[in-house]
């Protein structure tokens, strides 16, 4: 299949496909007699993977660790979980960011009158 028809069948646009292959999550594809880019239903199910690693917050680099564990079927089990992990306190730690940061803001908000007066209490935050 073309990289349109690829792109259709796995949710990841042409664009993203480009981009995992000179990253190097994804093999280069094949080409056509024409120089045009095929793929098959395996490379398809890779990229779904890529998509839903992805979705799940996992950065490249984490991903081709993923892709490299759940190609080798001999590998433990371990190495899949011990990853997931790090990866969940990461999240944990950017929730607490994220938490902060609008909690600051949800402050500075309350303290705004939203007026027309030039004195602003979100501009005064962010300068400090």
């Amino acid at each position: 299949m073309n990289i349109g028809e690829a792109a259709q069948a796995s949710g990841v646009s042409a664009k993203m496909i480009r981009h995992y292959e000179q990253a190097g999550l994804i093999r280069p594809a094949l080409r056509s007699e024409s120089n045009y880019r095929v793929y098959s239903t395996n490379d398809v199910q890779v990229l779904r993977f890529i998509k839903q690693a992805r979705r799940l917050g996992f950065a490249t680099k984490q991903i081709a660790v993923l892709l490299a564990l759940w190609e080798d079927r001999s590998r433990p089990s371990s190495e899949v979980k011990r990853l997931t992990k790090t990866h969940i306190t990461e999240l944990d730690q950017r929730i607490r960011e994220l938490t902060e940061m609008k909690e600051t803001l949800e402050h500075l908000i309350k303290h705004c009158r939203g007026d027309s007066r030039p004195e602003c209490p979100i501009l005064d935050g962010l300068a400090t």
